[in-house]
């Protein structure tokens, strides 16, 4: 039986999303692409806050070369990469990616992709592609401007610059920095403070922050009214006003 190439930990309000090809520091090949649709399928029928980390000290090293080497123009009018990272972005909770050593071409773009990211002081972060002959056509090209600006992401993209945990942390392409062996735990801590607050408020909360631009107000008003008919919404404000009179 082939192993698995990604490990999923799925638990009371979270699921934590394993790359486990350590033996190729997570290279992403087609059955990692085909496991991870796996992963957002689960994802998407039952949401979750999700978690992305990469097992062996390496979050993903990049596309598996040997693959990439045989593809041709079908095989990238398909949006292998493109389409699973896109999902990923999409999903309906908040994700966080937790990136120790490096994080390279694919894997770099499939951490442009989550919600929040955290990183080791081993981090490295870049878009080596144009090095091999090809770009990064799975989000990066786009994506990394808006996360980091465009000079910065011109530097990345076009002149291969990797950005250490510090130069990453310091334009907040990484939400914090913390040691290899606290890495997971931190991805706990965060998504514990998403857990505190109201499921269904987050995922709304997500769905309007990335809708286009002439979707608002319209689409804020609706989510809104439909939180404000909520069990939650109720049982939430009125725990605040019994504490506020508490203190009075």
């Amino acid at each position: 039986m082939t192993a698995r190439s990604v490990v999923v930990d799925r638990r009371d309000d979270r699921t934590v999303v394993r790359l486990n090809r350590p033996d190729v520091r997570n290279a992403i090949d087609q059955q990692m692409v085909d496991e991870l649709h796996e992963a957002c399928a689960q994802l998407e029928a039952e949401p979750q806050i999700a978690l992305f980390i990469g097992e062996g000290g390496t979050f993903a090293a990049g596309a598996d070369i040997a693959q990439l080497r045989e593809r041709r123009s079908t095989d990238a009018l398909r949006g292998i990469n493109s389409s699973i990272f896109n999902r990923i972005h999409r999903l309906p909770m908040p994700t966080i990616g937790l990136i120790d050593g490096y994080a390279l071409g694919g894997g770099a773009e499939l951490a442009y992709a989550c919600d929040f990211r955290i990183g080791t002081y081993q981090t490295r972060i870049g878009n080596p592609e144009p090095g091999l002959g090809i770009l990064a056509a799975a989000g990066a090209g786009w994506r990394l401007a808006e996360l980091v600006g465009e000079p910065l992401a011109k530097e990345v993209l076009l002149a291969g610059r990797v950005l250490d945990a510090h130069e990453a942390a310091a334009v907040r392409l990484l939400n914090e920095v913390v040691e290899s062996t606290e890495l997971e735990p931190a991805g706990h801590r965060l998504a514990d403070r998403i857990a505190a607050q109201a499921p269904l408020a987050v995922r709304l909360t997500k769905s309007i922050f990335h809708a286009p631009r002439e979707a608002h107000p319209l689409i804020d008003d609706i989510a809104q009214a439909v939180l404000f008919e909520t069990e939650e919404k109720f049982a939430r404000m009125d725990r605040f006003l019994d504490r506020r009179k508490a203190r009075a």
